[in-house]
């Protein structure tokens, strides 16, 4: 084994038996670099990446193209999703250089770290346009003998230039004009048929339908019916076609098609969380899990759950980070179906009934005369379910995927945010537990000795520095968490991570929210966050955290920073909008203020729980409901003057709607609600 023999990270296990001698990224391997003379290979993937696997069967299980790589280079792998700082660094050089980005990420750098070229996956041989992997390595190598001094200055202009914020003025201050400017962009570039946006392939994009379902309390009528109609219609196609795993539950990565017929089939816990929040707010909107428009987006989060429960949910707590797209060296094996494997698991009458509705063929849709299962007749969930069950009991058998048991904190605060968001809506309290277990567990067991977040726990143990996505993710969380239940606990936990956040990730200087910490590891320049993606800008995310934050605690001066970061990001939100969907949320509620429902009322008073629950079915995810006994102390951190003269109308359970300094008239009656709701 070679050096990677000692980590955790399943990624880099994954290659610790290769003939490349790896190190993991740090300053040994730096050092070692710098001691040989020799550049740094910097390879960077994630465990459950297809073409990561391809090109580490193809090349770095070589004995000769590894006996290249020692001779020539000093070998680094990186598990991006342990290292998303290191990650961004190569990836920006990557894409202001290539034009393009994608994962395995392959960079060439000097001995303490600055890159001077970058590709993604590169073949055994040329094909396609690119380079044979050994052909490039060779060239590479050659340059730095034979040009030493001009990768050096090109690799220091680089970083220099991954330094820089983008320029630019724009016309006015971001706000809710910014919100429905980037729901017009996206409605421009979306798929009226199939759901989503552009053409193949197809990504789920849950902050881009986030923010069309946010655009809806901003947008002229006919805007805001077309923004909510686009997202349902996304999630019922995502669900009902092949993106989601119809056995067993659970929504895959992406489709390589426009329809959502064939996935990339491996499936990350940070989709899931962000599609619980899209499908438990689409839902909402949409007039409660029992309207007949909420028909196609309960399910999905039933199902999904169930997954969760059964395949991610760790024994000492949390979620698991994803499961592979391959099993037995094939990607979908596990996952596929021929009429004949039907027939098996269900009897030949049930098998036809069940292979018409799912579109199993003999030829089918897949590789091998296989069929990726897709619900194209849309009867009622109910009427397959017994088959379902079957087939799953059928699979089980089946050599499954490998599943990456780390636990990364945003990831499980987008979990905890989807299951608290959901358990509101659908009025479930199961999901509320499972949302409260996983904040206490990333709460208690992901904290250093300082108190510090940390981003990853694995094999018993914490580590790696949070990054901002983590702090501000579950900063969101614990609000998310607070509003779904109104525990004092969770107003506490969200106002510390708000004060941490300002502390270590706020640049006053610049006006900028960086990724990494002030306290945490020198990279060759700071990096700041990516835009929304696979997973949510995560700028964006603290500043929607800090304003729900100062709303409720009354700090000013948190909800200032908040402004002056969306000052700084103006030019390209502005520019490109539809890019910056969270910042564009963000903007949005930074002008209009945060509302909040005060309910003071008995706890044990089913009519304060009444009245609780319809404010949090009435109000956007981003406002909060405060509920309170009569006469006693504002829990700690919440500005007092929320509960100040707040006394139960006769004795009754009563809530006030507020925005801002303004509240309404009590009232005791929850349909009455509803209109104070429209006026504020």
């Amino acid at each position: 084994m070679n050096r990677l023999a000692d980590e955790v990270s399943a990624y880099l296990r994954q290659h610790r038996h290769n003939p490349v001698d790896w190190c993991p990224w740090g300053d040994a391997a730096q050092a070692r670099a710098t001691e040989a003379d020799r550049p740094l290979l910097v390879s960077i993937g994630y465990s459950a990446c297809h073409w990561c696997h391809v090109m580490e069967r193809e090349s770095f299980e070589d004995t000769a193209t590894a006996d290249l790589m020692n001779r020539l280079f000093v070998n680094v792998k990186v598990d991006r999703e342990e290292r998303p700082d290191v990650d961004r660094i190569y990836m920006d050089f990557l894409i202001r250089t290539a034009g393009h980005g994608g994962w395995p990420l392959t960079a060439f750098c000097t001995p303490d770290g600055r890159p001077f070229y970058a590709g993604t996956y590169f073949p055994p041989e040329r094909r396609h346009g690119l380079p044979a992997f050994r052909e490039l390595l060779e060239a590479i190598a050659d340059a730095w003998r034979t040009r030493r001094e001009e990768l050096e200055q090109n690799a220091t202009q680089a970083v220099a230039v991954l330094a820089q914020r983008p320029h630019g003025l724009a016309s006015e201050p971001p706000g809710a004009a910014s919100l429905r400017r980037a729901a017009i962009r996206l409605l421009e570039r979306a798929d009226r048929e199939h759901g989503g946006f552009g053409q193949a392939p197809k990504f789920p994009t849950p902050s881009s339908l986030e923010a069309l379902l946010a655009a809806v309390d901003v947008a002229p009528a006919e805007e805001a019916r077309e923004a909510l109609a686009h997202v349902v219609r996304s999630c019922r196609e995502m669900a009902r076609r092949g993106l989601f795993d119809h056995v067993g539950g659970g929504f895959h990565r992406y489709c390589v098609d426009a329809d959502w017929t064939i996935p990339h089939f491996e499936k990350m816990l940070y989709d899931q969380g962000q599609l619980l929040r899209v499908y438990a707010e689409a839902c909402r909107r949409s007039g409660g899990p029992t309207a007949p428009a909420s028909g196609d987006l309960v399910w999905p989060i039933y199902e999904t759950v169930a997954w969760l429960r059964r395949e991610m949910a760790a024994p000492d707590g949390g979620w698991f980070a994803s499961q592979d797209a391959d099993s037995e060296g094939e990607e979908g094996r596990f996952y596929v179906w021929t009429p004949a494997q039907l027939a098996e698991g269900l009897g030949a009458e049930r098998a036809d009934a069940f292979a018409a509705a799912y579109g199993v063929t003999p030829s089918g849709n897949f590789e091998h005369g296989t069929t990726q299962l897709v619900d194209i007749a849309r009867e009622p969930r109910e009427r397959f379910a017994a088959e379902r069950a079957a087939l799953l009991v059928a699979r089980a058998r089946r050599v499954p995927p490998a599943t990456d048991r780390k636990r990364v904190a945003a990831w499980n605060a987008w979990m905890i945010s989807g299951l608290a968001r959901a358990g509101s809506v659908l009025g479930d309290a199961g999901l509320l537990r499972d949302a409260a277990a996983t904040a206490e567990f990333v709460l208690t067991r992901m904290r250093d000795e300082r108190g510090r977040l940390l981003r990853v726990y694995d094999e018993g143990r914490a580590r790696v520095l949070g990054f901002l996505e983590d702090v501000a993710g579950m900063l969101e969380a614990t609000l998310d968490l607070h509003r779904a239940t109104s525990e004092p606990r969770w107003l506490a936990e969200a106002l510390s991570l708000a004060d941490d956040l300002v502390g270590r990730f706020w640049d006053e200087e610049q006006a900028e929210l960086f990724l990494t910490a002030a306290d945490g590891e020198r990279l060759v320049h700071r990096p700041r966050a990516d835009p929304d993606g696979a997973t949510p800008h995560a700028a964006g995310s603290a500043v929607l955290g800090l304003l729900r934050a100062a709303t409720l605690a009354g700090r000013p001066d948190w909800a200032g920073i908040a402004r002056e970061a969306l000052r700084a990001h103006a030019p390209p939100l502005e520019g490109a909008p539809e890019a910056f969907p969270t910042l564009a949320r963000a903007a949005a509620l930074a002008e209009r203020g945060g509302s909040v429902a005060v309910i003071v009322g008995r706890r044990e008073d089913p009519a304060t729980e009444t009245l609780a629950n319809r404010a949090r079915r009435l109000l956007a995810p981003e406002d909060a409901v405060v509920v309170s006994a009569p006469g006693a102390p504002p829990p700690p951190g919440l500005d007092s003057t929320w509960l100040r003269g707040r006394a139960p109308a006769a004795g009754r359970a009563t809530a006030w709607m507020c925005r801002g300094t303004h509240c309404s008239l009590p009232v005791t009656d929850p349909e009455a609600l509803l209109p104070l709701l429209s006026a504020a």
